[in-house]
């Protein structure tokens, strides 16, 4: 019984990660064709303290500046300074999404947040108004956010309107086919028996569906 549960829930979120992956690849991708900045940001449930709206858009920095030919001498000043200061290099969420604001300018930059929904909501309004801080000031930034449908209000409220929502959601065919395909992949198959799996078939698309 305590098996079938975890396949239930696992397995669900799966289906709309890989659908999610699928579109991250694709900007990334044009990205690359574009020879535009990109940066990508999982929020992982189990990682509580890497989720603030700092860490994370620290993190997205972070990968962009690593991206540039050349780190833009405002920012190489500002972590000098800082770190004759106080003696900790680390900007704050200010000065990240000013550093954001000016590279995106400047350059196409893609930004995706992945897992939206993970974060706790009082980072996740501080990140979505630092969001819309760089969206405001950078025509040429492009923010992808991924989510469950339940914070599409909060989403609109802190963008002010500047999202396009796509609700994204796989045929039951298209469930039914990828749970056939990881089911074959079980390391423990005596573990499963017919009625188990043709209930976890029939099951998980409504799990889905309530997503």
């Amino acid at each position: 019984m305590v098996r079938k549960k975890i396949v239930k829930e696992s397995e669900a979120l799966l289906i709309i990660r890989d659908i999610s992956s699928l579109v991250i690849d694709t900007l990334y991708k044009q990205a690359m064709n574009e020879n535009a900045a990109f940066a990508f940001f999982y929020s992982n449930s189990t990682a509580q303290g890497e989720r603030s709206a700092t860490a994370i858009l620290g993190s997205v920095l972070k990968q962009i500046v690593d991206g540039l030919d050349e780190v833009p001498e405002r920012i190489v000043k500002a972590f000098r300074d800082r770190g004759k200061v106080s003696g900790d290099q680390r900007p704050t969420l200010r000065e990240i999404v000013e550093f954001l604001r000016d590279i995106s300018s400047a350059r196409r930059t893609f930004i995706i947040i992945d897992a939206l929904d993970e974060c706790a909501p009082g980072h996740r309004a501080e990140l979505l108004d630092a969001l819309n801080h760089i969206l405001q000031n950078s025509p040429s930034a492009r923010i992808f956010l991924t989510g469950r449908p339940h914070i599409r209000g909060e989403v609109d409220r802190h963008l002010a309107g500047r999202a396009a929502i796509i609700f994204v959601m796989p045929t039951r065919e298209d469930v039914v086919k990828y749970l056939r395909a990881k089911l074959k992949e079980d390391t423990v198959p005596e573990a499963m028996g017919e009625g188990l799996e043709e209930e976890i078939a029939q099951n998980i698309p409504k799990t889905v569906a309530d997503m």
